[in-house]
């Protein structure tokens, strides 16, 4: 008989509990190893040395007052999809979590070896070191916000709309490699912006439609009969957060 045990290795954001709640309605999900969020100077160090201070001081201020104002203004319609998906936020145990210091830890790759998982779900960690992925033969999986690798690194439901790309504004559930959503395909799908959707309710979008791929890719994976996909052809780029001007510029455009 197959093996049905599951850790989710996750980071802290709102997405992690919904995640486990619809994976262990079907799965043996054993442990939720989870990392603490980055600490915001070193992130900003980070993405000052990749993006400048011009793109990274936009991507602040977005993020400070365009995102709390979106929220506030889509409360009724996120309220809808969370009821329209019946997407679980109840907290986890906390006999059910392990706290690491990092994903890419040695903590880490200890609990995996000890709590031999079938496989590995990721969900809003930082990028995998090849290490962790080798730590444990088994596969990893991502359920990304974006159809890849057309739409790797964040937000890609967002920003295939803002290329006008709306068939292809969607999510993907895809094997983890060492590398940035680039791993092979096991399922995509687009979702449907209506005219009450925005920035910060596209994600609920692709995590209400995502959850099933997620769900039939694992046990596909875990019965020893992944169904990789062939990827969608086109240009393959790494996608970041919009500044407050690419907002605002786009919202004129007619992308909330």
């Amino acid at each position: 008989m197959e093996s049905r045990r599951v850790v989710l290795l996750a980071g802290p954001g709102d997405s992690t509990p919904i995640v486990y709640n619809a994976l262990r309605q079907d799965f043996d999900v054993v442990r939720v190893i989870l990392e603490p969020p980055e600490p915001r100077a070193e992130f900003l160090r980070r993405r000052l040395r990749r993006y400048g201070a011009a793109k990274v001081l936009g991507q602040v201020l977005f993020r400070a007052f365009v995102v709390p104002l979106l929220r506030l203004s889509a409360r009724s319609r996120i309220r809808e999809l969370k009821r329209t998906f019946g997407l679980d936020e109840t907290p986890i145990a906390p006999d059910r979590v392990l706290a690491v210091r990092s994903a890419n830890s040695q903590e880490t790759m200890a609990a995996l070896r000890q709590l031999v998982p079938a496989a590995v779900v990721i969900n809003g960690t930082r990028v995998l070191s090849r290490e962790l992925l080798g730590s444990v033969a088994v596969p990893f999986l991502n359920l990304h916000a974006g159809i890849t690798p057309l739409y790797r690194g964040v937000h890609g439901g967002y920003w295939a709309l803002v290329q006008g790309d709306r068939a292809r504004c969607g999510v993907t559930v895809h094997l983890v490699d060492e590398h940035i959503d680039t791993g092979g395909v096991l399922g995509q799908a687009a979702i449907e912006p209506g005219p009450r959707d925005s920035f910060v309710t596209y994600p609920l979008l692709q995590l209400g439609t995502g959850l099933p791929l997620l769900k039939q890719a694992l046990r596909q994976v875990l019965g020893g009969t992944p169904d990789l996909r062939p990827v969608p052809a086109g240009p393959s780029r790494l996608w970041s957060h919009p500044t407050l001007w690419d907002y605002l510029r786009n919202r004129v455009r007619g992308v909330r």
